[in-house]
This record gives structure tokens, C-alpha cells and sequence, in this order.
């Protein structure tokens, strides 16, 4: 389909940045737009993988041409799967001129300069390139195959119209014949229909064209409007207390409580806020109940996770602003603290080995208790001990873990991960490989 400048000039009745753009549509269009395979879809913008889609979005906002993802999936669906390299390498980069839509970022990849590119950006030009190749798209039928089927000789016809007991002489002579030169076997088995030849399969099928279209948003009435929000005076009232105790039942503190009650309820000057909610709660004198329940959520939260606050907040659903926040304000730090430096003091005095070694391999959870230094210290002091015992007796590393392992009653894989992971390995090998020297006659 060719497309020529008439049919670009029947939409000059836009604004006159886009009047000047005829002129640079004019110089370019006709040479880049023969409407052949190279601005046709190769897949479906749905199958673009969604990490290619979000790195072009990115470097579209980068080069000052943001994109709806719809847009960005129409453009990548241009290209095919084996390509998608290609666009990670050029988003992975700073773009060199602006603005650059995702159009552009196709074009770039199929040489055009980065100049040219933003220069047809700017202009329009690709605004041309995507409702072309939605015209071609929509326009172009699906690809049938013409299959000529080929059929066997005909069977040789009836004799010609002539004497009837002329011709039903010669048949009988004929069968007669055909009986003498068959075998007893031949005659007597399954006469086999001759089958008809198939279609011939050398017909090369065509790429798939894809003519699946993105769908308008609904509209009418049939539009989904999320419903007005009541007023903030509604909590204040009466019948507000029965709406805030049927909340605090559903809701463990006052962060989720005030998330479920703003999708439903304004504030007193716009959005719901906390301060909006404890006033709320103290006019109906409900203040205390929720800061009970979350003083006992908290406590036994800690308690549960050994004093790790990140597994606190992220049993609670709470940021680790919002529960040092909430924390605070139950006067609960003194307490938390307490906890935590209870956890601390087991981890560090744990008695059993196997107990150090698995401790070893929770980075997390020591960094949250602030002794991951303390520990790792005290833990390669112990090992460096116990290997310089059993080191006259090992041949390697791993001998030497499991003659540690053996006498203390701990897996052999947790004391060679301990070796690894606190730098001891290399040092113990060095050592073994001499006494090994040593004791060679």
C-alpha cells in the first residue's frame, strides 16, 4: 500500500506546528514509506516481553517524549523477538538528542541517525508511521494458502457406443484375460480403492499478520467511576462509631485504618489524614482500644521474629518509618529495645555449634540486631581454634570440616561454608598443603 503526499496533506487542519512539519514530510515520505515489511508488525504488542517495554518507556522519559506503555508495545511489536537485544543495548545508553519516542527508538535501530530521528520526532512523522502501519494492518487479509489439489489419470473410459453384444463380448474376453494372467491369491484378496492424492505440501505458509486491535476504554455508561466519597463529618457523628468499631475490627493498626477508611471517607481539609483518624477515634472514645491492640501486635510481632524489626514491619504491612513512628507513639521503644537486646544476647551466646554456624548464614537477621561484626569475629576466633586442633590429622579442607563437624556434633556443609564465608579457607589450605610437605618421608 503506497501512500502518497495527497493523502498526507488532507490533515493540515491541525495546529500550524504541525502545517510547518509538511514541508520535512514532503522530503522524507515518499523514500521511507513504501509501506513494505519493514513497518509491518512481526508478533503481537502483547507478547512484547514487559522488562524490553519498561527500558524503552524509561528512555523515552529520558530523551523527553514519554509514551503511553500501549504506544511503546505498538512500537516494539515491529520488531521481532531476536531484535530485543538490540533495544536493551540502545536503552541501556544516555540518549544523544531529544525528544525520542518509541517510533524513534525502532527507526534508530534500523539505522537512521539520532539527528534524523529526533528531527522526525518533532515534526510528527511518526505520528504518520503508526497510523500507516494500523492502516496495513487492519487492511491487510489473512494469508490463504492456495492449495491445487492433483488427482490421478482417469480411468480409461467406456467403449464407444456401438453394438451392445459386440461390446459385452469384448468385456468378457477382456475379464477372461485378466483371470488367466492373475494368481489364485490375486484374485481372491481386497480389491484396494485407489486413494485421491492430498494437497501438496510444499506450499510455503506465510508469516502470521496480527490484526488484533487495542480496544477503547469503556465510555457511557458503561464507564467505571470509582463511587463519591461521604464526608469527614459523617465519622464525627453518631453513627460514626459504629462504622470506626466495625474497622478496628477488620483492621490490626491505625496505618491499614486509615487506608480502608480514605477510599470511602474525605478529611476535614481534602484527604483523610492520621490526624483526621485519632481525632475521630478520641471524639467516640475509641483511642484506647486501638492502642491496645497494637501495643499487643507489636510486642508479640518482636517476640515471634526474634527481634528483627524488618520482619515486624513486614509481618505488620508497615514501612520502617511508620513502625518506628507507631512505636514511639505507644511508648513502646523502651520495651523493643529490651526484646531486642534479649535476641542479641542469645545469638551471641549461643553454646552449640551447629546453633553459630546456622546464625552465620542470616546476614539479614544479624544486621537488624546491629552485631553482624560482633558475631563473625567471635565465630572465626572459635573456628581458627578448633581447625588448628584437628589440622595435624586432615589431608584437606573438607577433611579437616568434618573432623571439626565429628567432634562437636555439627554438620560437615555448615563448618565448610563457615571456612568460605569468613575468609579462613585459603589460609587453612596453605596450611595443610605444608604439613602434607612436612610428612612426606
Amino acid at each position: 500500500m503506497l501512500f502518497t503526499l495527497k493523502s498526507v496533506r488532507l490533515i493540515d487542519t491541525r495546529p500550524p506546528r504541525k502545517i510547518e512539519a509538511t514541508a520535512f514530510l514532503n522530503e522524507h515520505f515518499s523514500a521511507s514509506f513504501p509501506m513494505n515489511s519493514e513497518w509491518q508488525r512481526r508478533r503481537q504488542p502483547e507478547d512484547v516481553p514487559t522488562p524490553v517495554a519498561v527500558a524503552v518507556s524509561d528512555f523515552c522519559r529520558r530523551a523527553k517524549a514519554m509514551a503511553s506503555p500501549a504506544e511503546v508495545r505498538e512500537a516494539l511489536a515491529l520488531l521481532s523477538e531476536e531484535e530485543d537485544f538490540r533495544v536493551r543495548t540502545l536503552t541501556d545508553t544516555e540518549p544523544e538528542v531529544s525528544p525520542l519516542g518509541p517510533f524513534a527508538v525502532v527507526d534508530m535501530l534500523r539505522g537512521t541517525a539520532p539527528a534524523l530521528a529526533a528531527q522526525r520526532q518533532t515534526c510528527g512523522y511518526y505520528e504518520v508511521v503508526q497510523e500507516l502501519a494500523r492502516v496495513r494492518e487492519e487492511k491487510t487479509p489473512a494469508p490463504v494458502a492456495t492449495q491445487v489439489p492433483t488427482f490421478a489419470a482417469p480411468p480409461p473410459g467406456p467403449a464407444p457406443a456401438g453394438d451392445g453384444a459386440e461390446a459385452m463380448g469384448q468385456g468378457k474376453a477382456d475379464k477372461a484375460s485378466r483371470r488367466g494372467t492373475e494368481s489364485v491369491q490375486e484374485r481372491i484378496a481386497p480389491r484396494k480403492r485407489p486413494s485421491a492424492p492430498g494437497p501438496e505440501e510444499s506450499v510455503e505458509a506465510e508469516p502470521p499478520r496480527f490484526l488484533k486491535r487495542d480496544l477503547p476504554k469503556p465510555r457511557g455508561r458503561f464507564t467505571q467511576v470509582a463511587a463519591p466519597k461521604a464526608s469527614y463529618q459523617t465519622l464525627l457523628r453518631v453513627e460514626g462509631r459504629d462504622i470506626l468499631d466495625s474497622a478496628l475490627a477488620q483492621n490490626e493498626h491505625r496505618f491499614t485504618l486509615l487506608k480502608a477508611l480514605s477510599e470511602h471517607y474525605n478529611g476535614a481539609k481534602g484527604e483523610l489524614t492520621l490526624v483526621d483518624l485519632e481525632s475521630a477515634l478520641r471524639a467516640h472514645e475509641l483511642m484506647e482500644a486501638l492502642a491496645t491492640k497494637e501495643r499487643q501486635a507489636i510486642l508479640a510481632a518482636y517476640t515471634e521474629h526474634r527481634g528483627a524489626a524488618g520482619r515486624v514491619g513486614w509481618a505488620l504491612g508497615l514501612s520502617p518509618s511508620e513502625l518506628q513512628r507507631l512505636t514511639s507513639s505507644l511508648g513502646l521503644s523502651a520495651e523493643v529495645e529490651e526484646l531486642r537486646e534479649r535476641f542479641r544476647r542469645e545469638a551471641l551466646g549461643s553454646r552449640h555449634l551447629t546453633q553459630r554456624l546456622d546464625l552465620l548464614g542470616r546476614d539479614k537477621y544479624l544486621a537488624d540486631l546491629g552485631l553482624k561484626k560482633r558475631f563473625t569475629e567471635a565465630l572465626r576466633k572459635e573456628l581458627e581454634g578448633l581447625a588448628r586442633e584437628e589440622l595435624q590429622g586432615a589431608q584437606d579442607l573438607p577433611g579437616l570440616a568434618l573432623a571439626v563437624a565429628r567432634k562437636h556434633g555439627a554438620p560437615q556443609e555448615l563448618v565448610l561454608r563457615a571456612f568460605e564465608r569468613l575468609g579462613m579457607a585459603g589460609k587453612l589450605r596453605e596450611q595443610l598443603a605444608a604439613n602434607t610437605h612436612h610428612s612426606v618421608p
